[in-house]
């Protein structure tokens, strides 16, 4: 996968390292009188593991969805490598998404009628990419399961659907890998294998945004994690530093909760 870097390269071409950055963003629902979020500002630099965490309800899934363009905030700006994603159009975001971003949901949303491989394929196909068969197959090799391009996502695992849909996901080489809650309908061993396939693919270059409520998975695998509450960022901490460990972080989330 390392040949991802070097198209990521070509995208920065006034040299800079910084992916995402989000300034002052709020975002109210209709009908809500406080947002689901407030005045918040964020960076995250290219080749960053980042997991966001907080209870529900705090914002999290929000400030995913505003940087992957499926919403808009209410005020502030969002830019995703030094594109204004204010600035585009419907049919701009949807570009935007599929040449640059890839996004694993909790629940997979696997088509049910079409193969693993159908599945991975279909960005893609999208993009009007007409040979991406066999990079479709070696995804699927390379996240270690080949033998179910075949089959249907009815016979398949909970564990490995997760994984298609990762492939799916990977397919156009994108820029930034968002994840939704990817562990959430997973059993732990599971669970743990994603994590695992994950930092696997950060060591590989891969930006990752991860959206999860489990601290101590989280600080095993990423290398940042930013605390959501009410909307708002709460802690900000890079992990094994000389100034926060990760037994540190799960400590303060520990706190957080318990309010």
């Amino acid at each position: 996968m390392g040949g991802r870097a070097g198209g990521r390269r070509a995208w920065w071409e006034n040299g800079m390292t910084e992916l995402v950055r989000l300034t002052d963003v709020t975002k109210v629902y209709q009908g809500g009188i406080t947002g689901a979020l407030n005045g918040v500002s964020l960076s995250i630099e290219q080749g960053e593991f980042t997991a966001v965490m907080g209870p529900s309800g705090s914002g999290k899934s929000t400030l995913l969805n505003l940087i992957a363009g499926l919403d808009r905030p209410t005020s502030g700006d969002v830019a995703v490598g030094g594109t204004d994603l204010g600035a585009l159009g419907e049919a701009g975001l949807a570009r935007f998404r599929r040449d640059h971003v890839g996004f694993v949901f909790q629940f997979f949303h696997l088509l049910p009628n079409l193969t693993a491989l159908e599945n991975v394929l279909i960005p893609a196909q999208l993009k009007g990419r007409e040979s991406a068969d066999a990079r479709g197959r070696k995804l699927l090799e390379r996240l270690g399961i080949a033998e179910v391009a075949d089959r249907y996502p009815a016979r398949l695992s909970g564990g490995q659907q997760q994984r298609v849909a990762i492939a799916r996901a990977l397919i156009n080489n994108p820029t930034l890998l968002l994840a939704d809650e990817p562990t959430g309908a997973l059993d732990t061993h599971s669970g743990e294998q994603v994590m695992d396939l994950l930092a696997q693919l950060h060591r590989d270059g891969q930006t990752i945004l991860l959206v999860t409520h489990d601290a101590k998975l989280a600080t095993r695998q990423a290398s940042r994690v930013v605390s959501v509450m009410d909307g708002k960022i709460v802690d900000d901490a890079r992990l094994e530093t000389k100034e926060r460990s990760t037994s540190e972080v799960v400590r303060v989330r520990g706190e957080e909760t318990s309010r």
